[in-house]
């Protein structure tokens, strides 16, 4: 009988985390902060930004969005754990969440008003020194039809088509050169020229996917442009992600566009426009090797 008692004791012992996790145990609440800047500036809608480029350009943005997923955080020895997103459904589902800057007011009026500029959701309790995240959409979820997916994936404003999938990253722009932003309803891949569209974008996503037609989902993209982005440093607490555009454009000229190519770069193919561009977002690109991602920073 006490043979019995001791090893009772020690059973619920363990099951009270005294050696093995329970199935309700306490979640830490965790809110990741990113704010979108040009230049060390802070993004604003209607806001003209000087230095631009390698022609040091004048332009002024009329979108600011980008999709971040499987969002990790990290200890001190490198290793990771999953934030377990919070459902919303609004600016995020399952492991995808989409970070909204612009208001649509002035420029930007083909924008939304509400916008979202963190990531919140719970990991097991613990001590996290850093962040780890994908720049992009997974593939599963990234060839959805937007008019039944839940919102952030039913914004048609960050989708191209069902081979091609979402638009990771939108920023749109005038510049010193051009004389309107390209809008956000081209399609991707639409001649791959921009027809009669002017101003100078910044669209990520996949390209190159295999599919049986245009309204199939593909099963595997060539060049799927998805970005790993690590912040070993991080402090919660008291850190904010940037996301600087102008870092990006840094190599670019923004005031001509390659003939026959769709407005600024779009990730598509044979644009001269986009080395500068991929190697700064940390991407390759054709024969072009990735450079180091300048996009995302902790301050």
């Amino acid at each position: 009988m006490m043979k019995y008692v001791n090893t009772l004791a020690v059973m619920l012992g363990l099951g009270c985390g005294l050696g093995l996790p329970t199935a309700h145990a306490q979640q830490q609440p965790v809110e990741i902060k990113f704010t979108a800047q040009v230049n060390g500036q802070p993004f604003s809608c209607g806001q003209s930004y000087k230095d631009i480029g390698s022609t040091k350009s004048t332009i002024t943005p009329s979108d600011f969005r980008f999709f971040v997923s499987e969002v990790e955080l990290l200890d001190a020895q490198g290793r990771a754990t999953a934030l377990t997103l919070t459902q919303d459904k609004t600016w995020q589902v399952e492991n995808v969440a989409l970070l909204d800057f612009e208001n649509a007011t002035g420029p930007c009026r083909n924008g939304t008003v509400p916008t979202n500029t963190s990531v919140r959701g719970t990991v097991p309790p613990g001590k996290y020194t850093g962040v780890r995240f994908t720049l992009g959409v997974p593939f599963k979820l990234n060839h959805v039809d937007p008019t039944t997916a839940p919102a952030p994936l039913s914004s048609t404003a960050m989708f191209w088509t069902w081979q091609g999938g979402y638009k990771f990253l939108k920023v749109d722009m005038a510049s010193a050169g051009t004389t309107a932003a390209h809008g956000h309803g081209a399609a991707h891949g639409a001649g791959h020229g921009g027809g009669a569209a002017s101003g100078f974008s910044v669209h990520l996503g996949s390209t190159m996917c295999a599919s049986p037609s245009k309204t199939a989902a593909p099963t595997a993209c060539a060049n799927p442009n998805r970005l790993t982005v690590s912040l070993p440093q991080f402090d919660l607490s008291k850190q904010t992600i940037v996301a600087d555009i102008g870092a990006v454009l840094a190599g670019a000229n923004v005031d001509v566009n390659t003939p026959g190519t769709s407005p600024g770069c779009m990730s598509f193919l044979k644009d001269a426009d986009c080395p500068p561009i991929m190697a700064a977002l940390g991407l390759p690109y054709e024969n072009h090797a990735a450079g180091l991602q300048r996009f995302f920073s902790a301050k």
